[in-house]
């Protein structure tokens, strides 16, 4: 965060009085602050980077440098052919090695999964925005497309369905954000049509994504493996946990256990009927740092007795 946040400080240094009388020694100051601290931060990951990492970090200087520039800084940029050659040489390298990288990966690549995609993407594009890319064209596949889907149940397991509780609280809360939608449309309008129209775009989409959600809640059960247990909550959770990482399973369990700090609660708004106690705590991190390790794990499923049954079974086995 510490890069980001020496850019957009300098962002703010750049559009002062000092910086507009002296537009050229502005601007070689911003594109020299940005390219230093996106590398500085580059180093402080990865001690020996690759050459095409370096010039990643230097091509996003450069655009950050050119986007965030108050337009006298951008005429100064113009003005010095040599800087604006080489931030467009860095660009245009980086670019030129992306897509060579994307058309090597090309013949690799399923275009038909999500996985081929993140592939292809994750050669342009940061590892979280491939993510948040991804998973929102998922959630909109699935709110438009996929109605009478069966769920995603491999041949080697067997799916618990837990949707039959939450989906119908979802589809009420969907409802409710239509008539949101609807109100806030109207009220707005009578001010800006140009706001209205944005919000009601925003809304649209937000809409889109709660229908995907809910969708995806019949459409990814929690699945029963040959290795362990794969815990889905809609495009909301997925963890994988190998039998031998289970301690024991309880059904019911305990308010007060449910709400310990080193429970993950993915019962999201149903009370979960079902807790795995972990061997080991497995470490986590949270937004703004480590949080206590997870120590058991709440859900909720429609049926319980089979899948107790069956992970009892397992858990004799294994010993």
């Amino acid at each position: 965060m510490l890069p980001i946040a020496a850019i957009l400080a300098m962002a703010l240094a750049v559009r002062t009085a000092p910086a507009l009388a002296y537009p050229r020694v502005a601007a070689l100051l911003f594109v020299w602050i940005a390219c230093d601290a996106l590398t500085l931060g580059l180093l402080a990951q990865r001690r020996r980077p690759l050459p095409r990492q370096v010039v990643a970090t230097l091509a996003g200087g450069a655009v950050a440098a050119w986007l965030l520039s108050p337009a006298p800084l951008r005429a100064a940029v113009v003005a010095m052919p040599w800087l604006a050659a080489a931030m467009v040489l860095v660009v245009v390298l980086h670019a030129g090695v992306r897509l060579a990288r994307v058309g090597a990966q090309v013949p690799h690549a399923d275009l038909r999964r999500a996985a081929g995609w993140r592939l292809l993407l994750g050669e342009v594009l940061p590892p979280p925005v491939v993510r948040l890319l991804v998973a929102e064209v998922g959630l909109l596949h699935l709110a438009v497309f996929r109605w009478r889907s069966p769920a995603d149940v491999p041949p080697d397991a067997r799916g618990f369905a837990y949707h039959r509780q939450l989906a119908p609280m979802m589809i009420v809360m969907a409802t409710l954000s239509v008539i949101e939608i609807g109100v806030t449309h109207l009220v707005v309008s009578h001010f800006s049509a140009r706001a209205a129209m944005i919000l009601a775009v925003i809304g649209g989409l937000s809409l889109l994504y709660l229908v995907g959600v809910i969708r995806s809640l019949r459409l990814r059960p929690v699945l029963l493996t040959p290795t362990g247990i794969h815990l889905r909550v809609g495009t909301l959770a997925d963890r994988v946990i190998a039998i031998e990482e289970i301690a024991a399973i309880e059904a019911e369990p305990a308010g007060d256990r449910v709400r310990a700090r080193d429970t993950l609660n993915v019962g999201l708004l149903a009370w979960p009927n079902l807790l795995l106690r972990l061997r080991e705590p497995v470490p986590r991190r949270g937004l703004f740092g480590p949080k206590p390790p997870i120590a058991a794990i709440a859900f909720r499923l429609d049926d319980p007795a089979p899948f107790v049954r069956l992970i009892r079974w397992r858990l004799s086995a294994v010993g």
